[in-house]
């Protein structure tokens, strides 16, 4: 079915379709300044930003945004800008492109979240924890035959009155209480093989999640709580002297909290999934962590792609592997792959001409080592290869093709400007860096779009580096 676009010729507008470019427009509108414009708050948290936003069970931060690129952390949904305006505003299609290429149709759709005013006080309702069944019968069998997880590590739980199966749906039920012991959130998830459904009870204070707090400086960090659970039936050994936490998702409101709260915890250790989400996410937490002042952070990846998969695969039962980061990947393959090749401008305007951008991000690269010697730096062309790869981040690599595209064609713009002004060194230096960048992003880009093309289901492996 086509697309269609509204012509402003009247109140009765004909429809015409949408151009592909549209389309591509419109999905890579920068959404920090259109939601900035349309007067949403945003609060910039490291290299994303969040969008402060309530509904029904009260006010949240879990919407990340990126370029033209968001996630809910708090929900594990996202996409581009048209996906955006279609979950958040209640837009159909047709109209998401056409609010995001400039026609204003937003009055006629009701917001389906509302906008917190700070002035205003917060009004949230009341949690209270699902009925408590008489007994834990579906939620140890659950556990222990299709999870695989330790009996022992269940009664733990269970005697600190965090893990109890609901009366009403016999769901497991994971509760993060506060400093004082009290109940402040709790996480629902299904006993049901066949039917996963896992939620965050209404009225949930998101700065708590289920968690354990030991005397040691040691925090473990993971998405969900069964992964936490698999953890400490395959790694039993004196357990209880370290912390653990499951943040439901990759949101890190509850992990700030727990580190503000307990002093003693300065060694970080991040077990995420190992797939897309769990890499991005841990690159994620590390560099805000860093940002809060931790600087102990590392990871600890599973073998498969979590650590119940792992659990699973010893006890013979089918599991998932670890799923490859293909842009990561993509990205570092082709930093490595680079040579050193004798800089000048010509030949650099030569390569962007041709569209050669794998052979752009050589000369540019090789350009910056040049400007950063001549200024009395010891730089090479490996050290920025280095430097390239240790300062990516894919999570926050969202942008569309057209939108790199912009970001190369400014770079390019800003180093000839550079050039040609022959402005001070070590700016030039750090505009060929920038423009080195941009041209890999945009050649991982394109590989990738062909990788698809060509070759849909074909997976690479992929660690966290």
């Amino acid at each position: 079915m086509a697309d269609f676009l509204f012509q402003k010729e009247g109140d009765k507008m004909p429809y015409i379709p949408f151009t592909d470019e549209q389309k591509e427009q419109a999905n890579s509108t920068d959404l920090v300044s259109f939601l900035q414009m349309k007067g949403e708050t945003l609060k910039c948290v490291g290299r994303e930003y969040q969008l402060i936003y309530s509904d029904e069970s009260g006010k949240h931060d879990s919407i990340t945004i990126s370029g033209s690129k968001w996630y809910d952390h708090k929900n594990q949904d996202g996409g581009g800008a048209v996906k955006f305006m279609q979950k958040f505003y209640g837009m159909n299609f047709p109209d998401a492109v056409q609010e995001l290429l400039g026609y204003t149709v937003m009055p006629e759709y009701s917001r389906k979240y509302e906008r917190s005013p700070p002035e205003q006080p917060e009004i949230k309702k009341e949690f209270q924890l699902p009925e408590r069944n008489q007994d834990m019968h579906r939620v140890y069998a659950y556990l222990v035959k299709s999870r695989f997880i330790s009996p022992e590590i269940i009664n733990y739980f269970a005697h600190q009155h965090t893990l109890y199966e609901d009366a009403q749906y016999h769901n497991a039920v994971f509760v993060g209480l506060d400093e004082n012991g009290i109940p402040r959130q709790a996480h629902k998830r299904s006993t049901n093989t066949y039917k996963i459904f896992k939620m965050t009870c209404t009225g949930s204070d998101t700065r708590y999640s289920f968690s354990h707090f030991g005397k040691s400086g040691r925090l473990f960090v993971f998405e969900a709580p069964i992964d936490m659970l698999s953890f400490l039936t395959l790694y039993p050994k004196n357990w209880q002297e370290h912390s653990y936490i499951a943040t439901n998702g990759v949101y890190e409101k509850a992990l700030l909290h727990a580190l503000e709260t307990h002093s003693n915890l300065q060694e970080i250790v991040l077990c995420t999934d190992n797939d897309e989400g769990g890499i991005d996410g841990a690159y994620r937490f590390r560099d805000i962590l860093n940002q809060h002042g931790y600087q102990n952070v590392r990871r600890f990846a599973p073998q498969m792609k979590d650590f119940n998969e792992v659990l699973k695969a010893m006890h013979g039962a089918e599991a998932l592997p670890a799923v490859p980061h293909k842009r990561l990947e993509c990205y570092k393959n082709s930093v490595d792959s680079m040579t050193e090749y004798p800089f000048s401008p010509e030949i650099l305007n030569q390569a962007m001409q041709k569209k050669e951008y794998h052979h752009l991000a050589e000369l540019a690269l090789a350009g910056s080592a040049f400007f950063l010697r001549n200024s009395g730096y010891q730089a090479n062309f490996q050290m920025l290869q280095n430097k390239l790869k240790a300062q990516y981040r894919a999570y926050s690599d969202k942008g569309s093709k057209l939108s790199k595209r912009q970001n190369l064609n400014q770079a390019f713009r800003t180093s000839l400007q550079n050039l040609h002004h022959q402005a001070d060194a070590i700016q030039t230096a750090k505009s060929l860096f920038e423009l080195a960048d941009s041209a890999v992003k945009l050649d991982t880009e394109e590989a990738l779009t062909q990788e698809q093309t060509q070759e849909p289901e074909e997976d690479f492996s992929q660690s966290y580096g």
